[in-house]
């Protein structure tokens, strides 16, 4: 693994929230019972992109938890950018304090507009994710470098209106998502995947100041992503200017399922910072 940390801060010993895990849905309870620690602050909020699911981050939760880290995994509904980083932001604000955005995949075009102008997310972390400029898509930076092999994979069915949802041939999905995931967990995914719509992928970023010049941003990806090309997700992290960027060799585009202790230290650094 490369560790490239322009970051100093000690690594701190977090409270852990009192907010459940859910990986599908939204807990929005901050009320704390005997025997419970406070709140942390802030929270992190775990957005999943396309060709997967909330479930997609359990192993990242797991490991956050080990190190006294509570998380959300909320929905993202894969509709399109504007859409989808609305629903972000309702599920922002109903946490309720300072927020820690993190982002898979498209969930990083997400979080990177949701973030705009909010008062309460307070830095952006990015797992394999994109870190788009106005006017850029994620389908334009999937091609800006060489080396996806996306296009190939997918697969697409037609809706009433004369769009498209898109996923991954269920056949293919280890090799090209997951090539590094056990291949029966691999194949779970495949079946769980959810597809996302035609258009969301070619929606330019609106934002006129992304998010990631005005918060700080972490980022972490596999040397071995099929999907975003690893020299693609290095050009995005360098020009944000990444507090911390870690590569993980041979990790695939899925690299918060096989290298779930890898994203949650990262993610621990981004709160010892923020903190």
């Amino acid at each position: 693994m490369q560790d490239v940390d322009i970051a100093h801060d000690p690594r701190a010993n977090l409270v852990a929230s009192s907010i459940p895990d859910h990986s599908n849905g939204i807990n929005t309870s901050h009320d704390t019972t005997r025997g419970e620690t406070p709140v942390a602050d802030p929270t992190v909020v775990l957005v999943h992109g396309s060709f997967t699911e909330s479930a997609g981050w359990n192993n990242v939760i797991s490991e956050l938890r080990r190190r006294s880290v509570s998380a959300l995994a909320i929905p993202n509904p894969l509709r399109g950018l504007a859409v989808d980083a609305d629903s972000v932001r309702h599920a922002v604000d109903s946490v309720g304090g300072r927020v820690l955005l993190v982002g898979h995949s498209y969930g990083g075009a997400v979080i990177t507009e949701a973030a705009v102008a909010s008062e309460t997310v307070t830095g952006l972390v990015y797992v394999a994710g994109f870190a788009p400029e106005q006017g850029e898509t994620s389908l334009g930076l999937t091609e800006q470098f060489p080396g996806s092999t996306l296009g190939d994979a997918l697969r697409s069915v037609p809706l009433g209106d004369g769009t498209h949802d898109l996923f991954v041939d269920r056949d293919l999905y280890p090799n090209q998502m997951a090539a590094d995931v056990p291949l029966d967990d691999a194949r779970a995914a495949a079946a769980t995947q959810r597809p996302i719509h035609d258009t969301a992928l070619r929606e330019p970023q609106p934002a006129p100041v992304s998010a990631w010049k005005t918060l700080p941003s972490w980022f972490i990806f596999g040397t071995e992503d099929r999907i975003i090309p690893a020299d693609g997700l290095r050009f995005m992290a360098d020009r944000a200017g990444s507090m911390k960027t870690v590569e993980v060799d041979g990790a695939s585009h899925s690299v918060m399922i096989s290298n779930p202790d890898a994203v949650a230290d990262l993610i621990v650094d981004a709160l010892t910072h923020l903190t």
